[in-house]
């Protein structure tokens, strides 16, 4: 008897734990509810995002957890009923009961170090809370991501990773601990910051932790790992080391980027610089926020290499050879280039100033706020709105040379400046940057776009755009903190005619 399968279908099969494959069941008859689910945490942050696709690929079935449902974006790549979202804060236990208890697996990629000064307590209650409910389910493993670790010098952030293993490895449930350091891919927050320097500065008079040895992956390896220890008994109740097999300083780090881009580069360090210089020299030449600067130096400052006997035995349990620091930089400019940036950390609240649901955020007030309204008739609907999803980034604003002294502005008092630009040249998600706003919604089709404003400001305001009734109707709404917030408005009130004018008229095809 000839059978004819899809591929989709051959490929669920092949991975799909005790199916008779060469069996007359059905495949069709194979309910997903059959399937494993795997439980993912941190679903919209840089490691969740791409995991995401991962598990689906070996026919499990993810559960995604997120504080805001409203953050998470769905890859149109994989099947739907593959995939399912739940609204889950790990510090409040009572929204566990989210999760459904017939999961068979969990990873745990929760981590903190941007906004809040306690994130070591947030940090310690989270992993508290998942363990303890973890239990409660039919869980058979959980993964845990976590930094290189030098336990005999621990910086307050890989400190507080290590106390999270520890919570973790005291479960019934039986844990594998993965830990990694520098991670090179295309939006990561390590190889952000070694590509702004070397783009930027010819010669740079650096801090001397740019001496400290460390041993980076590739994103590819690290999700390589995460996949293939998953279920692997021999892996149970243990720790491992991932890198690769080249062992460099940050500055040999930053030298072979610039080789590899063809620049001439002088590096020179000073022993003079402090972890706080050292911080805002990184926050001011790099897109990175203040507090994950401030948390990178103290990292770095430490040497984080892998035991080799951890790496040797990991290698061996998955089968996975780690690709070259050289090759792992290959890689992700070229996927740079491509535009194929499947994550980036500046899309998480990592890069921003708040730390909290957007949803907050989503009702647009209007009691006690000012508002600039404008309308005008669009040359054509697709155009108009193809012209709104490629606002900011390196495709720049209307009335660029005034959004850049504000931009400036907002570095120089700590915001996050125009720094961070956009994942995608022209498609945009709820919850990712786009420069200093946060994409609170945004629909193509709908012809409907919300930006909610990060920058620092004496107040809150959003930047609407919709299409409608044949028209683009561009609304922004400033909701004054006190006096300051309304001496501000007035301030900056004879820009609006300038900077909203013009922004319609190009948006209309007007101009």
């Amino acid at each position: 008897m000839k059978v004819i399968l899809s591929k989709r279908k051959i490929i669920l099969a092949i991975f799909w734990k005790g199916y008779d494959f060469f069996g007359d069941k059905n495949i069709n008859s194979q309910n997903h509810c059959c399937m494993k689910k795997i439980l993912l945490t941190g679903a919209t942050g840089y490691i969740g995002k791409r995991m995401i696709s991962v598990i689906a690929s070996q026919g499990y079935k993810v559960v995604c957890c997120c504080r805001d449902a409203s953050r998470f974006s769905r890859n149109t790549d994989i099947d739907e009923s593959l995939i399912e979202v739940v609204e889950v804060d790990f510090l409040k236990p009572e929204t566990l009961e989210n999760i459904p208890k017939d999961i068979s697996g969990a990873y745990y990629l929760m981590h903190s170090m941007s906004n809040s000064k306690d994130y070591e307590d947030s940090e310690k209650k989270c992993a508290e809370n998942f363990a303890a409910f973890i239990e409660t389910t039919d869980c058979q493993h959980v993964v845990y991501l976590s930094g290189l670790v030098n336990e005999k010098e621990l910086s307050k952030h890989l400190g507080s990773r290590f106390q999270v293993e520890k919570i973790l490895m005291e479960s019934k449930i039986p844990v594998t601990v993965l830990r990694a350091g520098i991670i090179i891919g295309s939006g990561s927050a390590s190889f952000e910051i070694i590509r702004d320097l070397v783009e930027k500065l010819p010669v740079m008079v650096a801090p001397r932790w740019l001496d400290t040895k460390c041993q980076p992956i590739g994103i590819a390896n690290v999700l390589d790992f995460l996949i293939f220890v998953l279920f692997k008994e021999e892996s149970y109740h243990q720790s491992f080391d991932i890198g690769c097999d080249d062992v460099l300083t940050y500055k040999q780090m930053l030298l072979e980027f610039a080789r590899i881009r063809n620049l001439k580069r002088r590096i020179f360090t000073l022993p003079v610089m402090t972890p706080k210089l050292s911080s805002y020299w990184l926050y001011f030449i790099t897109s990175t926020s203040y507090n994950l600067a401030k948390a990178l130096v103290g990292s770095m400052k430490i040497e984080v290499i892998c035991r080799p006997e951890s790496l040797a035995e990991i290698k061996r349990i998955t089968g996975i050879q780690p690709f070259s620091y050289e090759e792992a930089l290959k890689r992700t400019l070229a996927k740079i280039q491509a535009n194929e940036i499947t994550s980036s950390w500046k899309d998480s609240f990592i890069s921003s100033r708040r730390d909290t649901s957007l949803k907050d955020f989503m009702e647009v007030p209007h009691y006690g706020c000012f508002t600039d309204l404008r309308s005008g008739t669009y040359d054509n609907r697709e155009k108009c709105i193809e012209r709104i999803f490629r606002l900011g980034g390196s495709n720049g604003w209307y009335g660029q040379s005034l959004w850049k002294i504000r931009g400036f502005m907002d570095l120089m008092v700590g915001g996050p400046g125009l720094r961070r630009g956009r994942t995608h040249p022209d498609r945009l998600h709820e919850g990712d940057a786009l420069d200093f706003w946060r994409v609170l919604y945004a629909d193509r089709k709908e012809g409907k776009l919300i930006l909610f404003a990060e920058m620092k400001l004496p107040g809150e305001a959003w930047l609407m755009f919709k299409i409608y009734r044949g028209k683009l109707w561009q609304k922004a709404v400033f909701r004054p903190h006190g006096i300051s917030g309304r001496l501000y408005w007035f301030a900056v009130l004879p820009f609006h005619g300038i900077i909203f004018k013009g922004m319609l008229k190009r948006l209309t095809g007007n101009s």
